[in-house]
């Protein structure tokens, strides 16, 4: 499934799910199928209001998502979408609003830092020899289609495309094997970046943390339609030029060995987000920094492209 989090008008956000060019309204087909089962409950048939609690609510959440999607489909197949907007059970793509996919994750981002051996070459530093982590927060989360604001402190504003897994199962000492048993499903960060900043606090975390700084979309793919998460394209273009171009297979650290380091005496949680690193390409390599009116475009296979605009404070 490729699920989103939506908004129409001035509505609360739903999860949903795109198929085709439609958003599939997941609560409302829920909904929908209780009724015509006639074991209808209160509110949306018990279905999780947001994506964070479809994550969080295991496999009874993931099997009414399942269900619920499986519906949608076949009336999307059979149907008008106008009809099925008017019902409120799916609407065409264009006139909805897709968010963040977590738009406030429970805790910071978790990201990994010189995870391609070719960025850390470029960024005159070593390979690591263990993965490297820090944390965004999630007041830095905006939406596919959300401006980044370049803030008057920083003069070298950067971008970094990430392929980001998103947690399932809690656990702690998890084991490298088990590790991506673990994953709900990937999404896109685009981890931008105040170089500045990160220079001048020796540190990463609030060169990185400012607000919109952490673009995440478009969509949250469920794990069994990304098995390998080792064997994706990744790219970032700016304006339409690639800057960056390369494929997951090149982490330093795969996604199971950030995961199984990770959870070393550390419990990680449904709905935790990690961010896997960026390759080779950043604009603190060139000089070639981001300026207003610039447009991003963040893309890793079998996920989508999320794009974002630079904008002055």
């Amino acid at each position: 499934m490729h699920l989103v989090t939506f908004r129409r008008g001035r509505g609360e956000p739903k999860p949903g799910a795109v198929w085709h060019e439609a958003v599939l309204d997941l609560g409302g087909l829920a909904k929908d199928l209780a009724a015509q089962r006639g074991t209808i409950r209160r509110g949306r048939s018990g279905f999780p209001k947001s994506l964070l609690e479809l994550v969080q609510g295991g496999e009874a959440a993931l099997l009414l998502a399942h269900e619920a999607w499986e519906y949608g489909k076949r009336l999307v197949d059979q149907q008008a979408i106008e009809e099925l907007a008017k019902r409120k059970l799916a609407y065409p793509l264009k006139r909805v609003r897709l968010l963040a996919p977590i738009p406030h994750p429970a805790r910071n981002v978790f990201c990994l830092g010189r995870n391609y051996a070719d960025h850390a070459a470029e960024r005159g530093a070593a390979v690591p020899e263990h993965p490297v982590y820090f944390t965004k927060p999630g007041t830095a989360v905006v939406g596919p289609g959300d401006d980044v604001v370049h803030h008057a402190v920083t003069s070298e504003l950067d971008y970094e495309v990430e392929l980001t897994a998103v947690i399932g199962t809690a656990g702690r000492d998890i084991s490298r094997a088990d590790a991506l048993k673990h994953v709900f499903g990937y999404t896109i960060i685009n981890d931008v970046t105040a170089r500045d900043l990160q220079k001048r606090h020796t540190q990463w975390f609030k060169g990185k943390s400012l607000d919109t700084f952490c673009p995440m979309g478009p969509v949250l793919v469920t794990a069994d339609e990304i098995p390998d998460p080792q064997a994706l394209n990744i790219t970032m273009r700016v304006n339409g030029q690639v800057r960056q171009s390369s494929n997951t297979s090149k982490m330093i650290f795969p996604v199971d060995q950030c995961i199984e380091v990770l959870s070393l005496a550390m419990t990680l949680l449904p709905g935790d987000l990690i961010a896997t690193g960026t390759p080779d390409g950043v604009g603190a390599a060139t000089g070639n920094y981001l300026k207003a009116g610039d447009r991003m475009e963040a893309e890793v296979e079998r996920i989508g492209v999320l794009a974002n605009r630079v904008v002055r404070p």
